[in-house]
């Protein structure tokens, strides 16, 4: 669900790149619409009054229903190194309110080599158009089994805005579009789609009429991912491209199912856990966040 390597960025790097955009952002740190005379690209207005019904998120392209779970495998290769490389990602029946839209809560875990090394509750919600929008996230960064970082973004806290994780109507020729704006913590990835109609096949199965969706953070744009996605089923292959890429991600869906009551349970209560700890690790971003709630 995200790029590898983009939460270390952080924002004395972004006041020395985009001055203006910077100053812009820490101006509207409470939220709301940024100033205008700074580079609007660098975010999306968010439609305020238009999610009547957000933890519906039935987007062909990024279909997110409760209960359902999605694993990827494949490989990383830096510096020469191949290391396997698994994620899964599962939408859980709990839901939290993030500047003032009621979101459903993924939560994602990143494998390398077996060994856990991220794992993260995403907030996600649908508006009236069919656009999903990324919200926030709080991820947990681990070496060796042991917490290393949080670097989390809540949109309307600390200058961070939401952005699209998918537009209502994603076409070739299309501009470039925010995927959401945490300048604290150098969250500035944005997307585009460079191929359309296509047809790829993965473990799990062939698909025609495959998007194609270009991904990459704004300090790094030589080193982009590719997330290919399947209507119905969602992303199913991640690869990369770009001069300047250092982790050469490969990735294909391997499953899809729907997890059962007791796992379920299980879900609910890692989120739970995680999102207990974002109170004690990020105070200032989600101090004045309302918990998760089971709806």
């Amino acid at each position: 669900m995200r790029r590898v390597g983009v939460r270390k960025r952080i924002a004395l790097l972004w006041c020395a790149l985009l001055i203006t955009a910077c100053t812009a952002v820490q101006d509207g740190a409470g939220g709301g619409t940024p100033d205008a005379s700074a580079s609007p690209s660098l975010w999306e207005e968010f439609p305020v009054g238009q999610f009547d019904d957000p933890t519906t998120i039935d987007n062909p392209w990024l279909p997110l229903t409760p209960g359902t779970q999605w694993t990827w495998e494949g490989e990383t290769i830096a510096d020469g190194e191949s290391v396997p490389h698994q994620i899964v990602f599962a939408v859980t029946d709990l839901t939290k309110v993030v500047n003032g839209v009621e979101a459903v809560v993924g939560y994602d875990r990143d494998f390398s080599d077996g060994e856990l090394v991220e794992a993260e509750v995403v907030f996600l919600a649908q508006d009236n158009e069919g656009g999903v929008w990324h919200l926030g996230q709080y991820p947990e960064e681990y070496e060796d089994g042991e917490f290393v970082a949080a670097p989390g973004w809540i949109a309307g806290v600390e200058g961070a805005y939401a952005g699209y994780w998918m537009t209502a109507e994603p076409r070739l020729g299309k501009p470039s579009y925010s995927q959401g704006w945490g300048p604290v913590v150098g969250w500035t990835d944005r997307g585009i789609v460079v191929d359309e109609g296509i047809e790829n096949c993965v473990e799990f199965g062939c698909y025609q009429d495959v998007l194609v969706i270009e991904e990459w953070a704004l300090d790094e744009p030589d080193a982009k991912q590719l997330k290919y996605y399947a209507q119905g089923v969602g992303n199913i292959r991640t690869g990369w491209s770009g001069s300047e890429e250092q982790e050469q991600e490969t990735l294909e869906l391997v499953e899809r199912r729907e997890l059962s009551d007791a796992e379920m349970d299980e879900l609910r209560e890692a989120a739970l856990a995680l999102e207990e700890r974002a109170y004690e690790n990020l105070p200032q971003v989600y101090g004045d966040t309302e918990p998760m709630e089971q709806p």
